[in-house]
């Protein structure tokens, strides 16, 4: 074989090579993103995924965009007398739901976006957007926020919404309710440390008899 021949086929492996890693770089960068991105948000993105019809990038597209408008939200602390007037709220939101359930489950969301708000999140009015940046910071829990505030919104005369899936709407805004009321650690990294730590002994107050919650 001349060598010119050579040459020729050297240069031609050697684009080849180029290509395949070229070609396989982006897929390998996805895949990382896509691994980070199920990694970060657990149970939210296979939400995300299942709302998109199973399009996996398009989903990433949507968390991804999450991160970059609220990844660098930090939240704000509590105060002490913050933090027990929330808890001693939600307490006489379980005892009201004895009586009122449809009541309680509707306060239960405005409390739950009054607190949000209160933590440095967007906006109440937001909703859309409070959402979105409580997923990025609570993935594991912002869905009993969605369920709490679509139950609340229904037809108040609506026939189909027993008691039993407005408990369970009350008691999956619990879990947001308690990661966001509680004080944790890093609060006192990012602000002034006046707050004291733990929580209250009123933030697992059982539900009242009767309630069936």
């Amino acid at each position: 074989m001349s060598t010119v021949l050579i040459v020729v086929a050297l240069v031609v492996v050697f684009a080849a090579v180029v290509a395949a890693v070229l070609y396989a770089g982006p897929g390998k960068a996805a895949g990382r993103r896509g691994r980070g991105l199920k990694r970060r948000f657990g149970p939210e993105y296979e939400r995300t995924v299942a709302r998109h019809d199973g399009d996996t990038k398009a989903a990433e597209r949507e968390l991804a965009e999450r991160v970059e408008r609220h990844g660098d939200l930090r939240p704000r602390p509590l105060s002490r007398e913050a933090r027990e007037q929330y808890v001693a709220l939600w307490t006489g939101l379980q005892e009201q739901f004895v009586d009122a359930p449809r009541q309680a489950v509707a306060e239960a969301d405005r409390l739950l976006a009054r607190l949000a708000e209160d933590r440095g999140f967007p906006a109440a009015a937001a909703y859309e957007e409070q959402v979105a940046a409580l997923s990025v910071h609570h993935a594991h829990h912002v869905d009993g926020y969605r369920r709490v505030h679509r139950t609340a919104r229904a037809d108040a005369h609506s026939t189909h919404i027993g008691t039993e899936e407005l408990r369970a709407a009350m008691v999956d805004a619990r879990r947001l309710f308690e990661e966001l009321v509680t004080e944790h650690p890093e609060d006192h990294a990012r602000h002034a440390p006046r707050r004291q730590a733990g929580r209250s002994h009123r933030l697992h107050a059982p539900w009242p008899k009767g309630s069936g919650a």
